[in-house]
């Protein structure tokens, strides 16, 4: 199906209309993520899956900006989002908010597993990093895993809404 810029940029919905949606627990931070329009596909993704929260962390731009605004196709309307001073404060709060839950950094790292090789489990954290220094390492510390993607081409990383869209859907095949 083919959709133009006006069928895309949807009105927010009701609030009859978003009572009805059924929010699943998955949390997304993004740690000091910098791309604008980075952010705003996040919290496109962050709608696909009716995640409960992003939470901004860092130097990451906050809602209302023109170019967050125009990659999330308004979603920064009606998704959850707060921001945190830091991604370990905002994983500190959700723990106190929530109880148990399982954080998964998405990061390439020594420690890492393959990402559809993890046993995801619900409330689930997604952490998302820096685009040229990846997750920070506090965070890599408490994060119960860290999942890679692998890469066989030349390119050495993909791009962190790509990444979080591939490791988030797989996680959500789970809740299905």
């Amino acid at each position: 199906m083919k959709l133009g810029a006006k069928e895309l940029r949807t009105k927010s919905p009701t609030l009859e209309e978003f009572g009805k949606i059924k929010k699943n627990p998955v949390y997304i931070i993004l740690d000091n993520v910098l791309d604008t329009y980075n952010i705003g596909a996040i919290f496109r993704l962050a709608d696909a899956v009716a995640a409960k929260k992003v939470i901004l962390c860092g130097e990451s731009e906050v809602p209302p900006h023109t170019r967050i605004k125009k990659a999330s196709i308004n979603t920064t309307e009606w998704v959850t989002w707060e921001y945190a001073e830091t991604a370990v404060l905002a994983i500190k709060n959700l723990k106190l908010e929530i109880g148990n839950l399982t954080v998964v950094a998405i990061e390439q790292s020594p420690k890492s597993v393959a990402y559809d090789e993890f046993d995801y489990q619900f409330p689930l954290v997604l952490v998302v990093g820096h685009e040229s220094d990846g997750v920070s390492n506090e965070v890599l510390k408490i994060a119960d895993a860290i999942v890679e993607i692998p890469m066989w081409g030349v390119n050495k990383s993909l791009n962190v809404m790509v990444s979080l869209g591939i490791v988030l859907f797989k996680a959500m095949e789970k809740s299905r």
